[in-house]
C-alpha cells in the first residue's frame, strides 16, 4: 500500500493540484428548483403537481436512511425537484453537498464515452464496424469490432475481474494501455469469448473505446471530452478524473461511514472515472434531447437494443441500458456503481424527463429512483415488468451497474 501512494503522490506532483471542489456550511440538506432561469413549459397547476408527488415520493424513500448525494428532476428541462443532503466527508460532517459538488459518475461515464465514439464516427474519423486492430496496434482479437465494444458484445472478460488473477501486482496502477498491453501479452490465459455471440457487460470494453478515441483524435480522452461536449454545453463542474484532481475529488464511503481507499484500478477511464453534478447531466441529457450534437440516425442507433438471445425487457444500445417495455414503451439509462458511488440516470424520451440520483455513501435506494417514471408516463404498472426491471439475473442484459 505504500508504494501505491507514493505512486499516487508522484503522479500528482507530475500532473500538479488543485483546490477543494465546494463549500463549506453546516446544513445538511438543501433543495431548490430556480435553475435553469428560462420561461417555464409547465403551468404553474402541472408544476405544483409534479412538485407535490415527486417530493413525496423522496421523502417516503429517502426519509429513513442516510442518503448522501444529489438528486434532480427535470420535465422539458425544466427543474422540478432538486436536493443536496449531506456532506462532502459524511463521517465527520465537513462541507455541505452543493449544486457544484461533483460525483464520480461510475459506469454512467460510459454514456459519454459511447457517445463521444458515436460523435467521431458521424464525422467519419472511424466507423464502428472497422475491427478494433484498424485502432489498436497489437490488438489480438479477430472479429471484435468497434460496435461489439460499444454494445458489450465482444466476448472480452471485465479486466476488473481477470488482471489480478492472472498475476498483475497491486501495487502497481492500472492504466488504459496497461489494459490494452494485458490483452496482447496474455490473451492465451484470458478467456475470451466468441465475438458477437451473445451480451457480457465488461468494463474492458469501455476501457479500449477511450484508447481509440485517443488514437483518432490525438489528444488525451478527457481533453477531446471538454473540448467536444463539456466547455460547449456550459458543463463547468464535469471532468475526467486524474491524479492532479486528486485534490478536489469527491471521495466515496462505505454505507458505515467508512472511507473507500484508492486502488490499482482507480486510474482507468472510459468505463468510469467521469465526475459530474445533476445539472451538469441534465444539460447533457438535453443536448441529447433536442438534436443539438447528434444527428437523427446516430441517436435512433444508440437507442435500439442488440442484445434478444434471451427473452426480457432488459437490453443495450450503444452505451446505454434500455428497458424495451411490452407496451411499446422505451425506457432509458445507465446505472452506475464503484466503490461507494452510486449513480442513476434515467430518461423518458416520449415524455422528456430526466431523473438522475447521484451518491457517494453506497446507497443502494438511487436505483429505486426509476419508479418514479410512472408518474409521467405508463412504464412500470405492470408489476410483472417491474419485477423484471429490478432482477439482475434474468431477461437480457441485466439492469445492474
Amino acid at each position: 500500500m505504500k508504494n501505491v501512494i507514493g505512486l499516487l503522490a508522484l503522479l500528482v506532483l507530475f500532473y500538479g493540484c488543485e483546490d477543494k471542489n465546494g463549500k463549506n456550511g453546516s446544513s445538511a440538506t438543501s433543495a431548490v428548483s430556480s435553475y435553469p432561469a428560462a420561461a417555464s413549459t409547465l403551468t404553474p397547476s402541472e408544476l405544483r403537481h409534479y412538485k407535490t408527488r415527486v417530493n413525496n415520493f423522496f421523502d417516503s424513500m429517502l426519509g429513513h436512511g442516510r442518503f448522501n448525494g444529489s438528486i434532480l428532476v427535470a420535465k422539458n428541462g425544466e427543474i422540478i425537484y432538486e436536493q443536496y443532503a449531506g456532506f462532502r466527508n459524511p463521517r465527520i460532517k465537513k462541507d455541505s453537498i452543493t449544486s457544484a459538488t461533483s460525483f464520480h459518475l461510475a459506469s454512467v461515464s460510459k454514456t459519454i464515452t459511447a457517445m463521444a465514439t458515436l460523435k467521431l464516427a458521424e464525422e467519419g474519423k472511424l466507423n464502428i464496424e472497422d475491427s478494433v486492430s484498424k485502432y489498436l496496434a497489437g490488438f489480438p482479437c479477430s472479429g471484435v469490432t468497434v460496435k461489439t465494444l460499444l454494445n458489450h458484445r465482444s466476448g472480452l472478460p471485465n479486466y476488473v475481474h481477470y488482471m489480478e488473477k492472472l498475476g498483475w501486482d497491486k501495487k502497481r496502477l492500472i492504466t488504459n494501455k496497461d489494459v490494452l498491453d494485458f490483452i496482447i501479452e496474455r490473451h492465451n490465459d484470458i478467456q475470451i469469448g466468441s465475438p458477437d455471440r451473445r451480451f457480457s457487460y465488461s468494463n474492458t470494453n469501455y476501457a479500449l473505446l477511450a484508447l481509440i478515441i485517443e488514437k483518432v483524435t490525438g489528444q488525451f480522452y478527457g481533453d477531446y471530452l471538454r473540448q467536444t461536449f463539456f466547455a460547449p454545453l456550459g458543463m463547468k463542474d464535469t471532468y475526467v478524473f486524474t491524479p492532479a484532481d486528486s485534490a478536489k475529488s469527491l471521495s466515496s464511503f462505505f454505507y458505515s461511514g467508512r472511507e473507500y481507499a484508492f486502488d490499482f484500478l482507480d486510474l482507468v477511464y472510459g468505463d468510469k472515472n467521469i465526475y459530474s453534478t445533476v445539472r451538469d447531466l441534465l444539460k447533457w441529457d438535453q443536448a441529447l434531447h433536442n438534436g443539438q450534437l447528434f444527428k437523427k440516425e446516430t441517436l435512433d442507433a444508440a437507442y435500439s437494443g442488440y442484445s434478444f438471445e434471451r427473452p426480457g425487457i432488459n437490453n443495450y444500445g450503444l452505451g446505454w441500458r434500455m428497458f424495451l417495455l411490452r407496451n411499446g414503451k422505451k425506457f432509458i439509462y445507465h446505472n452506475g456503481w464503484w466503490h461507494g458511488n452510486r449513480t442513476a440516470f434515467y430518461r423518458l424520451l416520449d415524455e422528456n424527463v430526466t431523473i438522475i440520483a447521484l451518491s457517494n455513501n453506497d446507497s443502494k435506494k438511487v436505483y429505486s429512483s426509476k419508479k418514479l417514471a410512472d408518474m409521467f408516463g405508463n412504464y412500470f404498472r405492470n408489476k410483472e415488468e417491474l419485477s423484471e426491471s429490478d432482477n439482475t439475473g434474468g431477461g437480457s442484459p441485466a439492469p445492474a451497474p
